[in-house]
């Protein structure tokens, strides 16, 4: 679990794989997935490596498979279930495999092959008994038909004839020719006119179309034809209408001469067509018994070719001794599976056989290594997220464990109901149960597969979601009452001046906290549940959600700041602390931190007594910048200086934030001139030839050397730039400044969402169940009204009048009337401590006040 904090501590390791077990440990070292390898041949083209012939076998194999899976899922042939995972095939049996999978591809392409052209014989023999049944109506119409097609008049006597053959064509002393076939019945129009200007009237078309659809015999697609039988007249004129036919992609099949050789063409179709459909019914399930065979070894062939290729994609990537008989390659491992990497290496070598044994050794670099996070299946989500937005430096603190919290709750604030978290929480418990489930982590479905992988989001979402409801008081958009309200109606008619003329003359009515015995208590959990029956219920929320949400992202940004102390103390830039985290935290809370004191200040320390003289937490902000402290009546004794104070501190951060890190860095290079002269002479103090030696030895098993230090230090001295260090924090400061500004304005869409999900989750639950409805139902989900004693009371007191009415009226009561003096009654809320708040000035002029300052702030 340490890694999920931090990532993990990598070393530059070089391998010696002997030639005889190079591919077994590298197999052992794939399944293992410890290391990642290095490119050594950085100048050879991918083309001209050692082992492109090998890549392109394993790229050939891959081409069959996937023919092979084309064909499978054509015939709906289901794969093996169980999930397995083979190891990468020993080089002599690759070429067993080769030639399995070749002998499949020749067999499958030669069956099918037959069978392709069966199906566009037999597709054929089906349009040309279609075309024999209605070209014979052709031929023996009578003369009182009424013709649909196009008719001619170059030969006005042939319509008077009783039948069309040859004897009545040899009057005109020609020779007659017929052409039939099938065409698009698309292209007919197009086809008959071109007939028509090509051949001049020396053609006669006659065609029909065929009931149903027939399948192309090219295509095999289902398509509308129809039947055309063309008389032409001459040779010439034959040729062209075969060119027209052949433009039009007409399918001609020969037309007999007499209607005996026409029935005997139909009988021989019939048997001809009900042969092809035997042959082709046995040709298709010996496919079939072919495909089921292949089937049960595809999915494993397609594992070991992918895990054969990578071997040799990384066996490109090493280079071989000068003997040619060891390959090197250099690994980035984590340290604590050093020991896990030397033991796959000993397997690979004693599975190889191989009398010489692949070794390793960790060798120093001043390279900055790969970031390596272990994540399981219920991290893997929320790491997602945060690679999402950019993977951390080596050794960084990892915010993906934070992120569990933070992202959930979040979501949760906006999300805030209880039975919409149900819902959402009982879909992801179904989702977490059955995830080793195939059909459900094999689907192709994006969107499912998007739901799939954040189930362990979607859970802790809806349990938030949960929380944040009962927070709110607020499931399905309506309130429930567990605990009874705080607020009592009879205290009105003892003590605050209500009587039976009050309630009936009076269309809204409020219920006033000073009174005594009104107002008994905050609610146990949550929102008191009369609120949902207020008129400014709406009002209410908005100011309560409102600073929570601002409240809830100053603390975020704070510990997202904090958080970089953890780094600067783990790299040992201490001035990091004084330069950076101090003015930035400073910067943050003079100005942020303070709002959110004032909105807790308010809360505490002014009661329902002081409500009407309570000052507005937004024009103290605006006069903090404005230096106009007594303007306004003050928060708090002294409040004017501190503010002043507090303005100065945050703008003396800036140029602290700005100059700070790159003068103290300049001031550093500067002085290790001077440094290296002293710390050179202490190196040749202390070198003798042994201590040498013995240094040497512990720094090449620590992967260290005293030469790598000296030289890093060397290069970062001659790298450093001024310009550039100041360049880079001057777009630090920018960022981090304006940032806090737009991510506190950003914040407030905690506010929005939570405010829009309201809204639209009432107006649905208000259009699919009314609300009198649920005064009636016996059950939490009764208004507070009916359960609060206050009502029972009064019908007890008031005899006279009707508790229907009452209830009726009750239904109605206007708890706090928003007036131009700002006057209000807080609520209070068990929420960890009792908060007293109140709303200052109306939500609109808030936002007015937030776009012209250009920060998102409240009153």
């Amino acid at each position: 679990m340490g890694s999920l904090f931090r990532s993990e501590e990598m070393c530059l390791a070089q391998l010696f794989l002997q030639s005889g077990s190079a591919y077994d440990c590298t197999s052992e070292l794939g399944e293992l997935g410890l290391v990642e390898f290095r490119d050594l041949n950085p100048s050879v083209n991918s083309f001209q490596r050692k082992f492109v012939s090998e890549i392109k076998r394993c790229e050939e194999m891959e081409r069959i498979l996937g023919y092979l899976l084309r064909e499978i899922k054509k015939e709906d042939i289901p794969l093996p279930k169980e999930d397995v995972n083979p190891a990468a095939p020993l080089p002599k049996h690759v070429m067993v495999i080769m030639e399995q999978l070749q002998r499949l591809e020749l067999e499958l392409s030669e069956v099918t092959r037959n069978k392709e052209k069966l199906q566009k014989n037999l597709l054929e023999l089906i349009e040309y008994t279609h075309m024999l049944h209605i070209t014979r109506n052709f031929v023996h119409r009578k003369p009182c038909m009424k013709y649909e097609e196009f008719q001619y008049e170059e030969f006005p006597f042939l319509e008077k004839e009783p039948m069309m053959d040859y004897t009545s064509m040899q009057r005109l002393g020609a020779k007659l020719g017929f052409i039939s076939g099938l065409i698009q019945s698309v292209k007919i129009e197009a086809f008959e006119r071109m007939l028509w200007r090509v051949c001049k009237g020396y053609t006669i078309l006659n065609y029909s179309e065929v009931d149903g659809l027939l399948e192309d015999p090219d295509t095999g697609e289902p398509t509308r034809s129809v039947v055309f039988l063309i008389s032409y007249w001459g040779e010439q004129i034959g040729q062209k209408v075969k060119k027209i036919c052949d433009c039009y992609h007409c399918h001609l099949y020969p037309y007999p001469n007499s209607n005996e050789e026409r029935n005997d063409v139909v009988e021989g179709l019939r048997t001809r067509i009900q042969d092809l459909h035997t042959v082709l019914h046995r040709t298709e399930d010996y496919l079939r018994q072919v495909l089921i065979k292949a089937s049960e070894s595809v999915y494993i062939w397609v594992i070991q070719v992918k895990k054969m290729k990578a071997i040799y994609h990384i066996f490109n990537l090493c280079s071989f001794d000068v003997t040619n008989k060891c390959l090197i390659a250099e690994v980035w491992c984590p340290v604590n599976d050093l020991p896990a990497l030397r033991r796959a290496l000993e397997d690979g070598s004693r599975k190889s056989g191989s009398t010489v044994p692949s070794f390793v050794n960790r060798i120093p670099s001043n390279d900055t290594p790969p970031t390596l996070i272990r994540t399981t299946k219920f991290t893997s989500g929320f790491q997602n997220i945060v690679d999402a937005y950019g993977v951390s430096s080596y050794r960084e603190v990892n915010p993906a464990p934070y992120t569990i919290i933070t992202f959930p709750f979040l979501f949760a604030v906006m999300f805030g109901d209880l039975g919409h978290g149900v819902i959402m929480a009982l879909f992801a418990l179904w989702m977490v149960l059955y995830e080793n489930d195939r059909k459900l982590k094999k689907t192709r479905n994006e969107v499912w597969n998007i739901f799939f992988e954040g189930r362990y989001i979607i859970l802790l979402m809806g349990i938030f979601s949960v929380y944040t409801g009962l927070i709110y008081n607020d499931c399905f958009s309506k309130s429930v009452n567990l605990f009874g309200s705080g607020w009592n109606v009879r205290a009105m008619y003892d003590h605050g001046g209500w009587n039976e003329h009050t309630v009936r003359s009076n269309s809204f009515l409020a219920l006033d906290p000073n009174v005594a015995g009104v107002f008994k208590g905050p609610y146990p959990l949550g929102i008191d549940p009369i609120w949902n029956l207020a008129s400014n219920r709406l009002t209410f929320l908005n100011s309560y959600k409102m600073k929570m949400s601002v409240i809830v992202g100053i603390i975020h940004m704070t510990f997202g700041v904090v958080l970089g102390v953890f780094n600067h103390l783990h790299f040992r830039r201490t001035f990091n602390l004084y330069l950076i985290f101090i003015p930035e935290l400073l910067f943050l809370l003079c100005l942020f931190g303070y709002l959110a004191f004032m909105i807790v200040y308010k809360w505490l320390f002014f009661t329902v007594r002081d409500s009407q003289t309570a000052p507005s937490i937004l024009i103290h902000f605006i006069n903090m910048f404005l230096m106009q402290g007594d303007s306004s009546q003050p928060l708090y004794p002294g409040q004017a200086g501190f503010q002043v104070f507090l303005v100065i501190v945050a703008v003396l951060s800036v140029p602290v934030l700005l100059l700070g890190k790159p003068l103290y860095l300049h001031w550093q290079h500067k002085g290790r001139d001077r440094l290296r002269m002293y710390r050179g002479y202490q190196r040749v103090r202390r070198s003798s030839e042994e201590e040498l030696s013995l240094m040497h030895a512990h720094d090449m098993e620590e992967g260290t050397s005293l030469d790598s230090h000296s030289s890093s230090s060397d290069s970062q001295s001659e790298e450093f730039d001024f310009a550039d260090v100041f360049l880079h924090q001057s777009i630090h400061t920018i960022e981090y400044c304006l940032g806090c500004i737009s991510n506190t304005a950003s914040y407030l869409r905690l506010w929005a969402l939570s405010l829009a999900h309201a809204r639209w989750s009432f107006r649905i639950s208000s259009t699919a169940v009314p609300v009198s409805s649920l005064y009636r139902l016996p059950s939490l989900f009764c208004t507070p009204a009916l359960k609060m004693r206050g009502c029972y009371e009064l019908q007890d007191a008031k005899d006279q009048t009707r508790p229907e009415r009452i209830c009726e009226l009750h239904e109605q009561i206007y708890i706090q009337r928003c007036s131009t003096t700002c006057q209000s009654a807080p609520a209070k809320y068990s929420l960890g401590i009792i908060w007293r708040y109140q709303i200052s000035i109306d939500i609109l002029s808030h936002i007015r006040c937030l776009i012209i300052f250009g920060h998102a702030t409240i009153a």
